[in-house]
């Protein structure tokens, strides 16, 4: 579509200089980090405030125009993808920290506070906020996608970390939802609503979250096992006997050899688990530690290689988020096609195994890794996309994945959402449900301008 020469005027009237139609910009706002083609927004915009974005949505609901919410980009599903053309609403100027309560253990931040800046600016005063989905993505888009990561196996994810959101409407309305009460049971949990809404029902310009206190002994370890199945039994076994892991990261030979490639840690090409031990002595993190150790010893693991030092803590997790570039090194020139999906942990043994076969019968290259211990893994499929033969490969195993994932009792997306990658999926796993969902839709976007095509078709 082109959008009327009166939007595009009413726009710079609000914003001035922050109003863009540049392609370069554009195109920079057409795509997330993952294979789905692109499409660009025909404006993009910049705002600063809540106000600026009910106003924006109440210029482009008069003109029926759709809005796209855009935080960092580091989406997995085509989520920001413009599909029908439209608005680019990027809150990345929307990066206040409003507020931090010590005492209460909450913060209220602008959506386009990152997770690495809230970290940064909360360390100072002994909290902070665990969820680390590996990318530097906004608090905002975290929300939006309902977001994990490798430390939700203790902490939990975006929606058990979310008190209260700010959010406005199609209509330009603006809803403030929850609070800062550490539970309620007062109507409608419309903050879960919002959560993993991926912008179709409402724009997300503040959030309200938990915090917690940094613990006062941290220690990681690395540990190869012969096989895949002895490196997730290990952690099934630890799961099983209540033992409080902050991470256990799985990453199979695939993965381990794109990791040496990449960031050079000298640890041999098996299955191996990473993991990370919280506590608030010295003492209760070594308990944990050889307790898992004596596990996986059990399952033919090797010794374990430690990481103690901040320094070399953050080289471990580094090396960790930055598989999905890593990857890429297997295969140069071809993009990462990322699966997520979520299943039972007495299940994740057989799922991953069953996977582990079909990549290895297939011509494309797909590392699994994961957060395995709530049951979370992911391939990565290396693709060309100029090549319609690797499409229709990798959409034939993730497909297969995602029907294998749901007879376990799982689900086809952990943590990337639907966007427009996972719409069928989502129709298999929950398509009884759909309708009821686009009753939602149509109840608080009539028009269908908020982020249209993503999740389910209208």
């Amino acid at each position: 579509m082109t959008v009327p020469a009166e939007l595009i005027g009413g726009l710079s009237a609000l914003l001035g200089e922050r109003v863009s139609v540049v392609e370069a910009i554009r195109e920079h706002h057409s795509h997330g980090e993952s294979y789905h083609t692109p499409a660009l927004p025909d404006v993009v915009v910049f705002p600063k405030t809540t106000d600026e974005v009910s106003a924006i949505a109440r210029l482009c609901t008069a003109h029926h125009t759709p809005m796209i919410p855009f935080g960092a980009g580091t989406s997995l599903e085509g989520h920001v993808a413009a599909l029908a053309g439209g608005v680019c609403i990027d809150l990345s100027e929307m990066n206040r920290i409003v507020r931090v309560s010590q005492e209460d253990l909450d913060a209220t931040v602008e959506a386009g506070v990152t997770r690495k800046q809230l970290t940064d600016e909360l360390r100072a005063s002994g909290l902070t906020f665990f969820l680390d989905p590996g990318a530097d993505a906004s608090i905002g888009g975290m929300v939006a996608t309902g977001a994990s990561g490798t430390t939700a196996v203790r902490y939990g994810t975006i929606r058990e970390n979310v008190l209260g959101l700010t959010v406005v409407l199609a209509s330009g309305d603006i809803i403030r939802t929850g609070g800062r009460a550490r539970k309620s049971s007062a109507g409608y949990d419309l903050t879960r609503l919002m959560i993993g809404s991926e912008g179709t029902l409402g724009i997300v310009t503040e959030v309200t979250l938990k915090l917690q206190p940094l613990p006062d002994a941290v220690s990681a370890a690395a540990c190869s096992f012969p096989t895949l199945e002895a490196a997730v039994d290990t952690v099934i076994a630890a799961i099983q006997l209540g033992i409080p892991v902050a991470r256990a990261e799985l990453l199979d030979e695939r993965s381990m050899d794109a990791l040496e490639r990449y960031s050079h840690l000298g640890y041999p090409i098996q299955p191996t688990l990473f993991f990370e031990f919280h506590g608030a002595s010295e003492a209760s993190v070594a308990e944990q530690a050889l307790t898992v150790k004596e596990i996986a010893a059990e399952q033919g693991g090797g010794d374990f290689k430690w990481a103690t030092s901040l320094e070399d803590r953050n080289t471990l997790w580094r090396a960790r988020h930055e598989m999905a570039y890593a990857s890429l090194l297997l295969r140069p020139g071809c993009k990462g096609w990322a699966t997520d999906v979520c299943v039972p942990i007495s299940k994740l043994a057989e799922c991953i195994r069953a996977t582990q076969l079909d990549n290895d019968a297939s011509p494309l290259i797909g590392p699994i890794l994961g957060h395995v211990g709530d049951g979370n893994f992911h391939c990565i499929y290396l693709v060309d996309p100029d090549r319609p033969e690797e499409i229709a490969e990798g959409k034939r195993l993730n497909d297969r994945l995602v029907e294998r994932a749901l007879a376990l009792g799982g689900t086809c997306t952990g943590e990337h959402g639907i966007g427009h990658g996972k719409m069928g999926s989502l129709l298999k796993e929950h398509g009884d449900l759909v309708p009821v969902m686009r009753s939602i839709k149509r109840a608080l976007d009539p028009d269908g301008l908020l982020n249209p095509g993503k999740i389910f078709a209208m």
